[in-house]
């Protein structure tokens, strides 16, 4: 297939479904536009009275009768009544003797699929095929064991024919065929046929609408998804631009994140060596419990950083400063403030400081 029968091919289906939208949106137009509804009554062969549903005695429409044969009104149509009929809604009601009445059963969960399953059974039914047909069927009937009722009715559909183009000639809006039979409510009639003859919607001019609808819904689509399109251009700018900056602040934080890591590093390594190098405050007190004399008591025990200050009472205390200083954890012992005696103590108040030689010294 060539590319020139494909696009035949589309333009016609789209032409097609356009004339479809523009033949529904017609009539369903023109099924609101006329609040006006004119019935005519077949009372003898051709023969048909004019009522109206709010028709008063007095009314236009009273006693009016007009004659239809071979799709032709007999004689003119006087003026008021032409007037009634010009854009109203017609329902032509026919005589049941030019029907086919055939009762039809079926499941009640059938009656949402009736127009289908009744359209598919007209041939069967009737002596016509569906498109040769016009056909209706009545108001379902609930039956027993869950079934539903209803009664088909249709004739050929060129009978109904001239009677339609009659009043279509008149200017009627639309044409709608019911036939009822004898049993059958008057309210409840079953309508067979119906043709919307003119309207107010040209469907050529609705048709023109719809594409020039459609041409301006595109166009309005297309500058939107440009719009669009610009617009992720701008933000895609803008993302860019903040994820360079975020770059940017990322590595100077992560300059400023090594930069305090090697600080903390140093500082952790100094603290390790300093642990290492500083004998702990057990191994200090261990070492004064064990070099200090009997009759002597401490006081007051300070450790500051690698420095030991002592204060208390003993018997001598300038020999003190040589037990410390044997010990070989200490150095450079002596005394910060002089030492006392009270005329009513035997022992001295002695102060004493030395500073905490380091581990590697000490055991050298």
């Amino acid at each position: 297939m060539t590319m020139t029968e494909i696009r035949t091919i589309i333009e016609r289906s789209f032409s097609h479904w356009m004339n479809s939208v523009a033949d529904s949106v017609a009539a369903l137009f023109n099924r609101f536009a006329s609040s006006n509804a004119v019935r005519l009554v077949e009372r003898g062969p051709d023969e048909f009275s004019l009522q109206a549903p709010e028709q008063s005695p007095d009314g236009p429409l009273a006693g009016q009768r007009i004659h239809i044969v071979d799709g032709q009104i007999v004689n003119a149509v006087p003026e008021p009544i032409a007037t009634t009929l010009r854009g109203s809604r017609v329902e032509i009601m026919l005589k049941p003797d030019r029907f086919l009445f055939c009762p039809f059963e079926l499941p009640s969960r059938a009656t949402d699929f009736l127009d289908g399953i009744v359209r598919s059974q007209i041939d069967r039914l009737t002596p016509w095929n569906p498109s040769e047909a016009a056909f209706g069927w009545s108001k379902p009937e609930a039956g027993p064991a869950d079934r539903i009722s209803v009664t088909v009715a249709a004739t050929e559909r060129a009978l109904v024919a001239p009677y339609v183009n009659a009043v279509a000639g008149l200017g009627a809006q639309s044409i709608t065929v019911f036939t009822a039979t004898d049993d059958q409510a008057a309210d409840a009639p079953i309508k067979v046929f119906e043709e919307r003859a003119s309207g107010f919607l040209d469907v050529a001019k609705i048709r023109q609408m719809l594409i020039t609808v459609l041409v301006l819904t595109g166009a309005a689509a297309t500058v939107a998804v440009c719009g669009s399109r610009l617009a992720q251009i701008s933000l895609d700018a803008q993302q860019a631009e903040l994820d360079f900056r975020l770059a940017k602040f990322r590595a100077a934080s992560g300059a400023a994140n090594a930069s305090a890591s090697a600080s903390l590093a140093a500082a952790q390594i100094s603290l390790e060596k300093r642990k290492h190098s500083t004998p702990p405050t057990v191994i200090v007190l261990e070492i004064l419990s064990r070099i200090l004399p009997d009759d002597t008591y401490v006081t007051e025990l300070r450790v500051e950083d690698n420095k030991i200050r002592l204060e208390g009472a003993t018997h001598n205390a300038p020999a003190l400063i040589g037990l410390i200083e044997q010990s070989g954890l200490f150095a450079r012992a002596t005394f910060f403030a002089p030492t006392t005696r009270a005329p009513s103590e035997t022992v001295e108040r002695f102060h004493i400081e030395a500073q905490i030689r380091s581990m590697d010294a000490a055991r050298s």
